[in-house]
């Protein structure tokens, strides 16, 4: 029975394992896009549109769309080269490309009227995360009367095949009001109007679709998961987690803190390693492991000096998915409120998934571990190596720049 148990479990780990291991690396976050977008009323029937975007899909998605050839090869070979300067000239010697395509897919209304745009000024080249980011300012002249706006975002679509979903996050200060809202294609428009509902589900939504979509981060509270042996430990793991990188989400929207992505990514990828692999170690060794049959048909809990360094090690480590977290929304401006309170409520969705997670996983393996202590520990230890061996693979890939 022993050994039959102790095959069913290895084989159930051994199918999670595959399907971890067999996930590309650049599905850590899928392959998504983040435009960035500030709207606000310099004089009465205009509004002023600052949009950021990722320039490679830029170059490719005009040229595309326009079937302007010169703007992909001058804009490619610029960018594969690191060239700012030659980026910005190919954006500039090709404007018209670039503002017809940004255009058709990103638009303002008021009162139901279009508001017709006008490009002010050069484009700019800026860095988000890493990334080469366009800036493109566009002037949107409205009806002058008009008491609110509308704002619509198709940019970078699915249907394009470049990448498979794109959030458009946008800050206003626009009818006497100021807020946020995160478009995508299920919800690609907003009006300044809205409600303080809407403007709520809009963030919660956007911050449980990025833990959910982030797989680096699931494999992260997996690895919690698998080296928690009672409720009490994974939710001070958890917890610890929460408290960390919600540090980092305040410092970050405050201005005080800011890291290059080429450090916060490989971080959060050696973090995955780490944090499974404390669980391998205490596994395999035969004092950890008897400690941890015992423990299991134990009715108390404590924590040792090992699981106390555990959390501090969490910790540590969520302070860098903090950052991680925070980049998503492009929070990088000093004293942003309104992008702070959009920032907490955002959070609140990434809990609420963490939960939902934990909710149905631990109970699943604190079932296997009661019924079946060392069947239950070969499951965790080959969870755990699964998402080792995925945290290393990710760690080298982001270091090398893969």
């Amino acid at each position: 029975m022993f050994h039959v148990a102790r095959r069913r479990a290895c084989a159930v780990a051994a199918v999670a394992v595959a399907v971890l291991l067999s996930a590309a690396p650049a599905f850590a976050h899928g392959f998504t896009s983040t435009v960035y977008v500030e709207l606000t009323s310099p004089g009465s029937g205009h509004v002023r549109s600052e949009i950021g975007l990722e320039y490679d899909l830029l170059v490719v998605s005009a040229a595309d769309a326009q079937g302007d050839d010169p703007l992909f090869r001058q804009g490619d070979t610029a960018w594969e080269n690191g060239d700012t300067p030659g980026q910005k000239a190919a954006l500039d010697a090709h404007a018209d490309s670039v503002v017809a395509y940004v255009t058709r897919r990103f638009g303002v209304t008021a009162e139901g009227e279009a508001c017709t745009p006008a490009r002010d000024g050069d484009f700019s080249i800026e860095q988000r995360e890493g990334v080469p980011y366009a800036l493109l300012v566009l002037d949107y002249r409205c009806p002058a009367a008009a008491q609110a706006h509308e704002v619509r975002s198709g940019l970078f679509p699915d249907a394009e095949g470049y990448v498979k979903d794109t959030k458009t996050v946008i800050t206003y200060d626009l009818d006497l009001v100021s807020g946020s809202a995160a478009l995508d294609a299920e919800h690609p428009a907003f009006s300044t109007q809205q409600s303080f509902a809407e403007r709520f589900w809009n963030f919660f939504r956007l911050g449980a679709e990025h833990l959910l979509t982030g797989l680096d981060h699931i494999l992260f509270l997996l690895a919690l998961i698998a080296g928690s042996r009672r409720l009490r430990e994974i939710v001070l793991a958890a917890t610890t987690f929460t408290l960390a990188h919600s540090v980092t989400f305040i410092l970050a929207a405050l201005g005080l803190v800011e890291v290059p992505a080429a450090f916060v990514e490989p971080v959060i990828a050696l973090s995955i390693a780490v944090v499974a692999g404390w669980h391998l170690w205490r596994l395999w060794s035969r004092r950890s492991h008897a400690t941890e049959l015992e423990s299991l048909g134990a009715g108390h809990f404590s924590l040792d000096r090992a699981g106390w360094t555990r959390l501090a090690v969490v910790f540590c480590f969520g302070l860098v998915h903090g950052l991680g977290f925070a980049s998503a929304l492009g929070i990088d401006q000093p004293l942003s409120w309104t992008l702070l309170w959009s920032l907490l409520v955002f959070n609140v969705g990434i809990e609420a998934v963490q939960l939902a997670v934990i909710a149905v996983v631990f109970p699943l393996l604190a079932v296997l571990r009661r019924r079946r202590p060392v069947a239950g520990l070969w499951a965790t230890g080959a969870i755990a190596a699964g998402v080792s061996v995925m945290g290393l693979v990710w760690f080298v890939q982001r270091v090398i720049g893969i």
